[in-house]
């Protein structure tokens, strides 16, 4: 059974069927801008958090590390409920959109790359830092040159928050419903095939999904390298 399905799923991957392909390209436009959002907020932030000492930053550091290990149910549920009709955002009318389903995966990655990227940041000798100080460097050149220098945790960072984004199911399935030429993305379409007994496609789709992942970190140890 396995083989034939495997076999199937193959097939079906090579045979450019439009249905699969809108899927695949539907994901990766809802966790690719995921990721971006994620990103553009959550390196800065990351940084300015690994770079600062002040009163409470350990309860600060405390929720994010939390945050990196939310439950992606419980985040679906709390973005339903802000984007339902009676929800502080739900004049915004997203819900069972794309919008809804990349705002719950920014809600997922954005706590992975502040938290990696400020442990990274943390972990850059302090030498450095004096030494940049005493040569005058103003605070964007100190930030600049430490982000550079932590670049490899950082990369790491987005790796793990594209990552959390395109497996994500439970949040996505709650705020987008699944819906068919809409809002169906790998993971919801692989639990749905998988019920509906067409294990061929539900296998073509984690095939898929899992060389997503493969090549986003053969990216990332080819930027590593690089740098």
């Amino acid at each position: 059974m396995f083989s034939s399905a495997l076999s199937e799923a193959v097939r079906l991957i090579f045979s450019g069927d439009p249905a699969l392909w809108e899927i695949v390209g539907l994901s990766l436009l809802v966790s690719g801008s995921a990721l971006l959002i994620a990103a553009l907020v959550g390196i800065p932030a990351g940084a300015w958090l690994g770079l600062r000492r002040f009163r409470g930053q350990r309860w600060i550091t405390a929720s994010i590390y939390t945050g990196m290990g939310f439950p992606p149910v419980v985040v679906g549920l709390v973005v339903y409920l802000l984007l339902s009709r009676q929800g502080v955002l739900g004049g915004l009318d997203w819900l069972f959109t794309p919008p809804a389903m990349i705002l719950a995966q920014v809600i997922l990655a954005l706590p992975l790359i502040v938290g990696v990227t400020m442990t990274a940041v943390r972990g850059v000798g302090s030498e450095l830092r004096l030494q940049l100080r005493s040569l005058g460097a103003t605070e964007w050149q100190m930030t600049r040159t430490i982000l550079h220098e932590a670049r490899f945790g950082v990369i790491v960072g987005l790796v793990a928050g594209f990552g959390a984004a395109i497996s994500e199911v439970g949040a996505v399935m709650l705020v987008g419903g699944n819906i068919e030429g809409r809002t169906r993305v790998l993971t919801t379409a692989i639990v749905l095939e998988t019920r509906r007994g067409n294990f061929d496609l539900a296998l073509a789709l984690g095939i898929i999904l899992l060389g997503l992942a493969f090549l986003a970190n053969v990216l990332a140890v080819r930027l590593q390298v690089e740098a």
